[in-house]
């Protein structure tokens, strides 16, 4: 729902308790939709408590799109980590575009976590398509790299695109929800592992890295 922090915060927890994953990604600012004037919101906002509560009944961990507070009084579009443990800051999007530079300042950082011993890269829309930002993220060793993204349903042919170009770069499984209404590329790329025709949980990556003995990848994606 438009600007309803609260609202979609229920959603976003029902989608949680649904998936039953490890690890659920939403899309670009999901949590007031993508308008760009929506309130600011704080990693303790009231809106988040739903999440943090289907985070904890599941064990999962919840990436929610929401425009955020900074310091000097600036704004971001940003990437919360949710958990059982509570709401953090996981990543402030670096590449702004169009009307976004009005309001919201760029981040300076490309940012990994570990889930259950993957390496996950993260990034938000436009930060897919640039060059400096997948070169980044192709040093940083990933297993994963999830982006969350708001586009038009006549721009699957570019989403698609970029997808198997960060895979290709960066050899790991690449994953984009997107917004309602305009879809992305919400497929799994695994350039070698898939098209080698081996199972991604027992294919090495490339020579001198650890093998994913995982049972299978710990995410779900959702799109509302």
């Amino acid at each position: 729902m438009p600007g309803d922090a609260w609202a979609n915060g229920v959603t976003h927890a029902r989608a949680v308790t649904a998936a039953r994953a490890r690890l659920v990604v939403f899309p670009e600012l999901s949590l007031t939709g993508y308008e760009l004037d929506a309130g600011l919101v704080e990693p303790g906002d009231a809106a988040l408590e739903p999440v943090v509560a289907a985070c904890a009944a599941t064990g999962s961990t919840a990436l929610v799109g929401a425009p955020v507070p900074g310091p000097g009084g600036r704004a971001y579009i940003a990437m919360l980590e949710v958990s059982p443990g509570g709401v953090a800051v996981l990543y402030r999007k670096q590449w702004i575009g169009g009307d976004e530079a009005v309001r919201f300042s760029p981040g300076d950082e490309p940012t990994v976590f570990e889930v259950d011993g993957w390496r996950i890269g993260v990034g938000i829309c436009r930060d897919t398509g640039i060059g400096e930002h997948v070169e980044r993220m192709a040093g940083l060793d990933i297993d994963l790299y999830l982006a969350g993204l708001v586009h038009r349903s006549d721009e699957l042919a570019e989403q698609e695109r970029r997808a198997v170009w960060i895979a290709e770069r960066c050899r790991a499984y690449v994953r984009s929800p997107a917004l309602p209404g305009r879809p992305a590329a919400d497929t799994t790329t695994q350039p070698v592992r898939r098209r080698s025709g081996h199972p991604p949980e027992t294919c090495s990556r490339r020579p001198g890295r650890r093998r994913v003995t995982s049972p299978g990848p710990p995410w779900s994606s959702r799109c509302g």
